[in-house]
């Protein structure tokens, strides 16, 4: 704990500063490499604070070795496991930069992304947050190639909605976030599944602009033997509970932000929702399965008064059978009924 008290006594603010936070659980090598990437930066000033959040094994001397190294850059904090959201919110509370980038600590960053994105910000002092083309790596096929723009990162776009309501179309490595805009948000929630893409809705409902630049800006990394937190996501009762939450988060950052219930992007996502309530039913999460079914409905605007004969026979068999019949035979049916009739 020492490294973590040492440095960073106060949150007084550098206007200049870039803050890279790492939440960190039992990754001692990939923590290495990911360290040397923002230390790669061709930016500066810069700070790392890294969150060792309950390691069991070596990855808490590690985090001090590579504080002891370059101290004058690395924070070292350590806590009992709680997740990464909650990992991310203790590196940010200690924060002292005017700009914040999250890593994951598997992925990198490619060393042009701080000056490409804060220039960005600076050029377009209205943004709060910066973005651009990132990469990925699949190491479980050989041999290992970059590829990408991945997801939305190579596309254009002014603000996160409409289409974040589709897909977090970015990963936690590539945008750059200017401060105050995660002061008005507010903190990670400490959930272990889709916080990321709640966190960015908050950002997404103030209208938060965006730049881009054209700079590829970060790697995502995908390991063989990898065990993720949103793995097993359709079956865990607690993932899915969390995933509702934040389902229930994303539609009402939507309307904040102005989409409109009769956008393509909200009807996908009343399809998504109700897909997860039927999950969640088969699981036997029951209240998420029926706020998920309410937010499917609330979704649809005017549309629920047309839904489809699918929707409608998973509402009543729930009254009658409960949610995990209901989930049991509405999802039997739709492998028999066409893609076209469903909500």
């Amino acid at each position: 704990m020492e490294g973590a008290e040492a440095m960073a006594p106060t949150t007084e603010r550098d206007p200049d500063l870039v803050s890279t936070i790492i939440p960190v659980h039992n990754r001692a090598d990939l923590l290495r490499e990911a360290v040397a990437s923002v230390l790669a930066q061709t930016y500066r000033p810069i700070e790392i604070v890294i969150v060792d959040d309950g390691s069991t094994d070596d990855t808490a001397a590690v985090a001090e070795d590579l504080a002891h190294t370059s101290p004058e850059s690395i924070l070292v904090i350590h806590q009992p496991n709680a997740g990464p959201g909650a990992a991310r919110q203790r590196g940010l509370d200690r924060a002292r930069g005017s700009f914040i980038q999250f890593l994951d600590s598997d992925d990198l960053l490619l060393p042009g992304k701080f000056a490409a994105q804060v220039g960005a910000m600076r050029h377009k002092p209205d943004c709060h947050i910066s973005y651009g083309p990132s990469l990925e790596e699949n190491h479980s096929i050989q041999p290992v190639q970059r590829r990408g723009p991945m997801r939305g990162t190579g596309q254009v776009r002014t603000t996160l909605f409409p289409h974040l309501l589709v897909e977090r179309w970015w990963t936690t490595s590539c945008p750059l976030y200017r401060r105050d805009l995660l002061d008005r948000i507010g903190p990670w929630r400490s959930w272990i599944n889709e916080e990321d893409w709640e966190y960015d809705a908050r950002a997404g409902a103030t209208g938060a602009r965006l730049a881009w630049v054209p700079e590829e800006v970060s790697v995502r990394r995908i390991h063989l033997a990898d065990g993720h937190l949103s793995d097993e996501g359709c079956e865990d009762p607690r993932k899915l509970s969390h995933r509702a939450l934040a389902q229930a988060s994303l539609f009402h950052c939507a309307r904040q932000a102005g989409v409109a219930h009769d956008t393509p992007e909200m009807r996908q996502f009343v399809r998504a929702s109700f897909l997860l309530s039927r999950q969640c039913g088969l699981a036997g999460v029951n209240d998420a399965s029926k706020s998920l079914f309410q937010l499917a409905r609330a979704a649809s605007g005017r549309r629920r008064l047309q839904q489809s004969p699918e929707f409608l026979l998973y509402g009543l068999l729930a009254a009658l059978v409960g949610w995990r019949g209901a989930a049991r035979v509405s999802l039997g049916l739709r492998r028999l009924m066409p893609r076209r009739n469903a909500p």
